[in-house]
C-alpha cells in the first residue's frame, strides 16, 4: 500500500513522536510510505528508517503556502500513486480534504487533542471518511463537537516503541547531570499554553532542594516560544538544566528519578521504569492526577494520560508528591509502570489500527 502521512511539522511532539512511529513501523511493515510536512527534528529519523520526507509549508495559515500545499499534495498522489492519504491535525486536514476530493484518493485523519470548535473552526475542518482518536474522550468530542458518525471514527492509541524507550545505562557528557541529586525531568512542547508545568516545576524547585535530603535537580526538555521566558523565570536557581529540544529523550529520561507531565511523554517514561506524576496545562483543559499508580490506570486511560477535566495544578500537593516519592522504593512501581506499557501502548497495535481503516 502507498501511504502519505501529512501533518504540519515534524518537530518535537507527541503528535510527530506517533507520526515518527507509525510511518516507520508502517515502512519495516512492507508499506511504501512518504511524509509531507514543513520539516523539523524528526525527518532525520524518518529518512534513517527509509521514510521520504517531502517539504510543503504545512504550519502556514497564508493563503500563498496553503496554495503552495494543496499543489505538492496533489503532485505526491499522482507521483507516488498513493492509496490512503493520513492527515494529522487541523490545518492539513482541511489542505488535504480539498486535494483528495479532487483526485478521488481515499482520506483518513487522525484527531491527537481537544480542538477549540466555533462556527468558522468547523468550516475550516475535514476529518476525513475515516477518523481515529487517540482517546475514549476525544473520540466522543468529535462525534458531539463535529457530529462524527460513530461509525466512522474509531479510538487508537500513542504507541510506544518499547525497545527504544527501556531501562538502560547511558551517560550523555554535554548534559551535566549530578547523580548524587534527586533528579526530576519534565518533556513537553515549551510554548506559552503549555508551559504550566514547567513554570510549577521552576517555581517549587528551591523548596524541593531543601527539602530533599540529598537535594534535587531539575531537567526541562523541549523548546518553543516560551523557551526564553522559562530561562528567565529561572534565573539564579543553579539546580534547573534545559536542554532544549533533543530527538534522544529515552537516554535524558533514564538520567532521572522521576517525570512530571503528561501524554505520550507519560508514557516513554513509563516505558523506562520511571515513576510517574501526571500533571497538565489548563490552557488544554489538563488538571492535575497525581502520582500515577494502579488504581489510578483506567482514569488515565480514558483521557490518554493528559489528566483532561481533572482538579487544578496546585503547587502545594504537587511539591508533596514529589517530595513522597523521593522517600519511596518505586522500583515495583517502575516495573508496573513499563508492564502497562507493554501490555497496552504498542506501536504494533497503533499500525494495526491504522491499516483497519486504510483498508
Amino acid at each position: 500500500m502507498n501511504i502519505l502521512l501529512v501533518t504540519m511539522e515534524m518537530n518535537i511532539g507527541g503528535a510527530e513522536t506517533h507520526i515518527l512511529e507509525l510511518a516507520l513501523s508502517l515502512k519495516a511493515h512492507g508499506h511504501k510510505v512518504y511524509v509531507v510536512s514543513s520539516g523539523g527534528n524528526f525527518v532525520p529519523e524518518l529518512e534513517k528508517g527509509g521514510v521520504k520526507h517531502i517539504y510543503a509549508p504545512l504550519k502556514d495559515k497564508k493563503p500563498a503556502h496553503m496554495l503552495e500545499s494543496v499543489k505538492t499534495i496533489k503532485r505526491l498522489i499522482k507521483e507516488y500513486k498513493i492509496n490512503v492519504v493520513h492527515a494529522h491535525a487541523r490545518i492539513p486536514g482541511f489542505i488535504c480534504g480539498i486535494v483528495c476530493k479532487r483526485t478521488h484518493t481515499h482520506f483518513v485523519t487522525t484527531i491527537h487533542g481537544i480542538y477549540k470548535v466555533n462556527f468558522i473552526l468547523k468550516l475550516l475542518t475535514n476529518w476525513g471518511e475515516k477518523t481515529l482518536a487517540v482517546s475514549n474522550d476525544i473520540r466522543d468530542h468529535a462525534i458531539n463537537e463535529y457530529h462524527l458518525k460513530p461509525e466512522n471514527i474509531f479510538e487508537t492509541i500513542n504507541g510506544i516503541n518499547t525497545n527504544r524507550f527501556i531501562k538502560k545505562e547511558v551517560n550523555i557528557p554535554e548534559v551535566r547531570f549530578d547523580d548524587s541529586k534527586f533528579k526530576i525531568i519534565h518533556v513537553s512542547r515549551l510554548d506559552k499554553e503549555s508551559v504550566e508545568v514547567a513554570k510549577a516545576l521552576i517555581d517549587i524547585s528551591e523548596d524541593l532542594n531543601k527539602e530533599i535530603p540529598q537535594g534535587t535537580q531539575l531537567i526541562i526538555v523541549g523548546s518553543g516560544n516560551a523557551y526564553e521566558d522559562l530561562i528567565k523565570r529561572s534565573a539564579g536557581k543553579g539546580n534547573i538544566i534545559f536542554t532544549g529540544a533533543r530527538t534522544d529523550v529515552d537516554n535524558l529520561l533514564n538520567n532521572a528519578d522521576i517525570f512530571v507531565g503528561v501524554s505520550r511523554a507519560a508514557l516513554e517514561a513509563m516505558a523506562c521504569e520511571l515513576p510517574v506524576i501526571l500533571a497538565g496545562n489548563s490552557a488544554y483543559d489538563q488538571g492535575y492526577q497525581g502520582i500515577f499508580t494502579e488504581k489510578e490506570l483506567e482514569l488515565a486511560k480514558n483521557t490518554n494520560f493528559t489528566c483532561r477535566d481533572m482538579k487544578k495544578l496546585d503547587l502545594v500537593i504537587l511539591k508533596k508528591d514529589i517530595i513522597n516519592l523521593s522517600r519511596e522504593n518505586t522500583e515495583n512501581m517502575g516495573k508496573y509502570n513499563r508492564k502497562v506499557v507493554l501490555e497496552n501502548y504498542s506501536v504494533e497495535k497503533m499500525m494495526q489500527d491504522a491499516l483497519k481503516i486504510y483498508r
